[in-house]
């Protein structure tokens, strides 16, 4: 596990193999983060993840954390033919066959929802025995369960790091309490890996504008997904306060599941939290101190929020790499690169 005061980073882009491909291709030193590949056996069986996942780790040099997920809006769900109700059991134990897949000779699984007679898995990964993995969570109980399976967190922040501080306690408690007796492979990961919503520009009251108006947009499409809310709202409202604008659509998806008699969790409106690094590099450095005080042993940049121009994306990417990144260089772990 990475010490706190080593925080590594990685820019992540969830994007399929073939981009992160070209990604590899052009890269040394950066961690290759596929996160996540959704699990359920509709849309990927646990051997071609397992297939794919290792070819990539060879033509990067061995740089790939394979991050896992379940897809599971009705959205996803129905184009692939997915039973929503399997998703969760089928993530575990395609991280099960991956994990076997690529430590045996030759894979053979026998389990509660699959069956896979004897067959070579190649090729072999470059990273001994395989690439870390990791598994998407959002709630208490898969921060449970990702500790008890043995693998990294891939944890939502939205919610700030008040929230995250929360969840790294949850994914201890459950590390310290575990037996071993549901790890998915012989080697164990601890990494504790937290979004962080940013754009940093010259102009720091611009960039907070464009992070703000790109995270409600973000927002309001997962509500529209995964709630049934309504359709983002593109437009530019002249002369609003984009922290407002946030608060008030926070309002309308609490309304919303009012309406429907679903119970509003505390997570509900996390989204909607404006309090991310925004702004000048100086204030980017400051968030990440905050999440590395709450327990992040590195962090996932959200640059590309529906709304943000290309033009700002870029400019982020670049005071992250000239000036945000330098500053944590001196603490940061070989494994992640730079």
């Amino acid at each position: 596990m990475l010490h706190r005061n080593q925080l590594p980073m990685r820019i992540g882009i969830i994007a399929p193999e073939v981009f992160l491909s070209w990604v590899a291709a052009r890269t040394h030193t950066i961690r290759i983060g596929h996160g996540v590949v959704c699990m359920p056996f509709g849309f990927n069986h646990p051997v071609r993840v397992a297939e794919r996942a290792a070819m990539l780790d060879l033509l990067s040099g061995g740089r790939v954390d394979l991050g896992a997920g379940r897809g599971g809006t009705l959205q996803e769900t129905s184009l692939c033919g997915v039973d929503r109700d399997r998703t969760e059991a089928e993530v575990e134990e395609a991280l099960r066959i991956i994990g076997r897949a690529w430590r045996e000779e030759e894979l053979e699984y026998h389990g509660e929802l699959i069956d896979i007679d004897p067959h070579p898995v190649l090729p072999r990964p470059a990273q001994a025995p395989h690439p870390p993995l990791f598994l998407a969570c959002s709630r208490a109980e898969t921060l449970v369960k990702a500790a008890e399976l043995g693998i990294g967190a891939l944890v939502m922040g939205f919610a700030g790091p008040e929230s995250i501080a929360g969840m790294r306690a949850v994914y201890d408690a459950a590390r310290a309490e575990r037996d071993g007796s549901r790890f998915v492979s012989s080697v164990v990961n601890d990494h504790f890996s937290v979004l962080c919503p940013t754009i940093v520009l010259d102009d720091p009251e611009e960039a907070r504008r464009v992070g703000v108006r790109g995270q409600r947009f973000f927002a309001q499409s997962i509500g529209h997904w995964y709630g049934g809310a309504g359709v983002p709202d593109e437009a530019v409202v002249a002369g609003a306060d984009e922290a407002a604008e946030l608060r008030r659509a926070a309002e309308q998806v609490v309304a919303r599941l009012h309406e429907q008699d679903i119970p509003v969790r505390p997570t509900a409106t996390a989204t909607f939290n404006a309090d991310h690094a925004y702004g000048s590099a100086d204030e980017a450095i400051a968030y990440v101190e905050r999440l590395r005080e709450a327990g992040a042993d590195e962090v996932m940049c959200l640059v590309q929020m529906g709304t943000v121009p290309q033009e700002a994306c870029m400019e982020t990417l670049r005071q992250w790499g000239e000036k945000v990144i330098p500053h944590f260089r001196a603490g940061v772990n070989p494994r992640s690169g730079d």
